[in-house]
Order: C-alpha cells, then sequence, then structure tokens
C-alpha cells in the first residue's frame, strides 16, 4: 500500500477511446503505452471496458505484469462491454463516481486518443486541478499530431483570457511516449487525496 508521504507515481490513469474502429496507428499507441506502463513497474487504472484503445492498453498492460483496475458504470453496458479478467473490476451506479474513483486510485493522468467521452474526462480533470480538488499530472500523448486541435484550443482559449498561464501550465503535453514516461519516473506528487466533498 503506498503511503501518502511517497512523492512517486505509482499508478496511472489512462483516458481514451473505446471505439474498435480506428486507424491501427492509435491501436499501437496504446499497445505501446500498456506495455511501458509495466516496463516501468506502474499500475493501471482505467474506465473498465474491453473494446477499442480502452481494451488494448488494459490487456498489454495486465499481460505484461501491471495491476489494472477498472471502473465501469453498470447502466453504459450496452456501449462499452466490461473487462472481466481484469485485476480488480469496479461496477459503480453512475458516469460521476467513475470519474472519482479513477481520480482517488491514481497519482497521475495519461490522455490518449479518443472521442468525445475522453475530452469530457480531460477538461473535468483539468477543472478539478484549477480549483485546487486534487495535485496530481496530466499529461497529453499527441503522437500522430491526434490532440494538436485540442492544444491549439487550449492556446486560444488562453490568448483570448479565459484561462490563466498558470493553469494552461497545469496540462503537460509531449509528442512521444518515451519523453512522457520520463517525466512521470522523475516527477514528484502530492499524494493529497482529491476533495471528493466538493465534486
Amino acid at each position: 500500500m503506498k503511503s501518502n508521504s511517497d512523492s512517486k507515481v505509482h499508478t496511472v490513469c489512462v483516458y481514451c477511446g473505446a471505439s474498435p474502429n480506428v486507424a491501427d496507428k492509435y491501436k499501437d499507441i496504446a499497445l505501446r503505452t500498456g506495455q511501458t506502463i509495466a516496463d516501468n513497474g506502474l499500475d493501471l487504472v482505467y474506465g473498465g471496458g474491453r473494446s477499442g484503445l480502452m481494451g488494448i492498453v488494459a490487456d498489454t498492460a495486465l499481460k505484461a505484469g501491471s495491476k489494472v483496475t477498472g471502473i465501469i458504470p453498470g447502466h453504459i453496458d450496452q456501449r462499452e462491454i466490461r473487462h472481466e479478467e481484469l485485476t480488480e473490476l469496479h461496477v459503480v451506479d453512475s458516469m460521476h463516481e467513475r470519474k472519482a474513483m479513477m481520480a482517488e486510485l491514481t497519482d497521475a493522468f495519461i490522455v490518449l486518443p479518443g472521442g468525445c467521452g475522453t475530452m469530457d474526462e480531460f477538461f473535468e480533470i483539468l477543472t478539478w486541478r484549477q480549483l485546487g480538488l486534487h495535485d496530481k499530472p496530466i499529461l497529453v500523448l499527441n503522437e500522430e499530431g491526434y490532440w494538436s486541435p485540442l492544444v491549439n484550443l487550449l492556446e486560444h482559449i488562453k490568448s483570448n483570457e479565459f484561462m490563466k498561464e498558470e493553469d494552461y501550465n497545469l496540462v503537460n503535453v509531449f509528442t512521444n511516449l518515451q519523453d512522457m514516461m520520463g517525466y512521470i519516473k522523475n516527477v514528484h506528487v502530492n499524494k493529497r487525496q482529491v476533495m471528493q466533498e466538493y465534486i
């Protein structure tokens, strides 16, 4: 069991898409991310599904030796088939409970290619960080330029003064997995728990 005084990252939360119909280059990003998580002795928390990039990250990390914890709301089984072969699977009552539990169990957040759900998770966890509800790093993997439009949007928001410079700097963008993992291995994190009473 990790101590709150331990400032190293031990568990990462991955946000990514569940669609199985995406290009192979995005599936490769998921596969390499799962393998890299395990190779660096990290555990994984994610949304509990078995399809798309979600399933690839989970299966790869699990097979390579990581503890993989999934959290999925019971009501979305028709859209996201739950992964029954994880180290732990939590079936919760709501999307909000899912996101809060994912945030509680992790030390850092990784954003891989995904759709509306991934963007929802990203913007919510960024907003929570802006409000001081957690102190955990937020990392966007922008391989293949997938998230370049998102990065441009954030720059646009900042340049029009709807976002402070210090809040813009809460998002760490990486163009390759190796640099992102180097950051994760060296960053010191505050293990203060998410302030659940305010979310």
